[in-house]
């Protein structure tokens, strides 16, 4: 069998014997929105659980409108104009609309990126401007939540009279679900609160992982410091394999999230019988894939439904590396996972991004990673806690050699779109 994967801009073919393929697990086919901008005018117009959003508009002097970064598709140019659109109808001046990027703890996108996101005729005719989580003077304190954690969230967000945020919704290594509350928290928190929130505390909570929401404390955490923010409107999208609009859920953050997150889990969910000798995963291709940080988040879908001591095979294209300075530094000097997940609960070791290393730790206690990616030099792949790959094929023929004629091999080719799980019933 010819399976095509996701990788950076394109596909990545890979071969895999029929007999050893027990599934190629993708996401359920959805119908695309014939008329999307006319979706859009409708939700905002006929909300969940909230007034239109022109209402809310009406005598609002100001207004923020929080968006993803470069690292998620979000179709901005679509749900962009109507909103902008209802604002100044309902009387906000354009030169009193910010759109505010929220980068959480990435880097600021540049103009090159913007114009991708949001097209040059919204880049030219609005301010926008990146999230700084660490600028600290950028940030305002609202106090703790009940669980102690400080919030302290974007100014530009918290001094505009009307408050928008807008997302993706789909699978989410810990959040459960993207979307919602994450725009603002980690979206537009500072890093004084992220410490907390990717702290090992909740991080290694069973119940933070993928596909779950009840039970979820990064969830519920997130969804209170969301709610001492306050968010007037919320936007969210599903989106299905080739980038298409599948639904809008606009209104409420908590009712129209968790409706949009319903019909995500629909269609994204796919299960398995039993747990598979091998998974070979992508990370979405662009933009999830741009750098092994975020790349690990295929990972993380693969590791639900490969047997305790499988192996994982994730291609990803990394086109700008492995990840942030402090990300590579990190992993560079780390010689072992355990110590390292250990020396997490010293607030005095924290580092930036440490999270994703301790999301890979996760992987790593299940299951061998095995990587291909023309991004990074191979000498330095051998670093990341993975076996280092020439070529994708040759990581199929090794674990075939590995595992035996009867190896059972799951394929995801789409990575984190998918919600992969072994079937509870079996």
């Amino acid at each position: 069998m010819r399976v095509k994967m996701r990788y950076g801009t394109g596909t990545l073919p890979i071969e895999i014997p029929d007999k050893n393929v027990v599934r190629v697990l993708e996401i359920s086919d959805s119908i695309p929105l014939p008329d999307e901008d006319g979706a859009v005018r409708e939700a905002i117009a006929q909300p969940i659980a909230s007034p239109p959003l022109a209402e809310i508009a009406k005598g609002r002097k100001s207004a923020c409108i929080v968006i993803s970064d470069i690292t998620r598709p979000v179709p901005n140019k679509v749900i962009l104009p109507p909103m902008l659109e209802t604002l100044e109808a309902s009387g906000i001046p354009r030169d009193r609309i910010t759109i505010l990027i929220a980068t959480g703890i990435h880097r600021p996108n540049n103009a090159e990126e913007l114009e991708i996101m949001v097209g040059r005729d919204i880049m030219e005719r609005y301010r926008i401007v990146n999230h700084f989580s660490q600028k600290s003077e950028t940030h305002t304190y609202l106090g703790r939540t009940e669980n102690g954690t400080p919030v302290h969230i974007d100014k530009t967000y918290l001094e505009s009279d009307l408050k928008i945020i807008t997302g993706l919704i789909e699978p989410h290594l810990m959040a459960g679900y993207s979307g919602g509350r994450k725009a603002i928290c980690p979206g537009i928190a500072s890093i004084e609160t992220m410490k907390v929130m990717h702290g090992p505390e909740l991080m290694e909570h069973p119940k933070s992982s993928v596909g779950i929401l009840d039970g979820n404390p990064f969830h519920l955490e997130a969804t209170e410091i969301a709610l001492m923010a306050g968010a007037d409107f919320n936007l969210n999208v599903a989106i299905d394999k080739e980038r298409r609009i599948t639904g809008v859920f606009a209104g409420d953050m908590v009712k129209s999230h968790r409706i949009g997150a319903a019909f995500v889990e629909e269609h994204a969910k796919v299960t398995l019988p039993n747990p598979a000798d091998v998974v070979v995963v992508s990370s979405a291709g662009y933009p999830l894939d741009t750098t092994f940080y975020q790349a690990i988040k295929g990972l993380l879908t693969a590791v639900e439904i490969v047997k305790q001591g499988g192996s994982i095979l994730l291609v990803a294209a990394c086109s700008e590396g492995i990840g942030s300075k402090p990300f590579t530094d990190l992993i560079f000097k780390t010689d072992d996972l355990t110590s390292f997940v250990q020396g997490l609960y010293n607030p005095a070791n924290f580092v930036i991004d440490q999270w994703q290393l301790e999301e890979l730790a996760k992987v790593a206690r299940k299951a061998d990673i095995y990587f291909y990616t023309d991004g990074i030099p191979y000498h330095q792949r051998a670093k990341l806690f993975v076996h280092p790959l020439k070529n994708a094929q040759e990581g199929i023929e090794e674990l075939l050699e590995r595992y035996g004629a009867e190896a059972q091999i799951a394929v995801i080719p789409e990575g984190p779109y998918v919600l992969a799980q072994l079937d509870s019933k079996s």
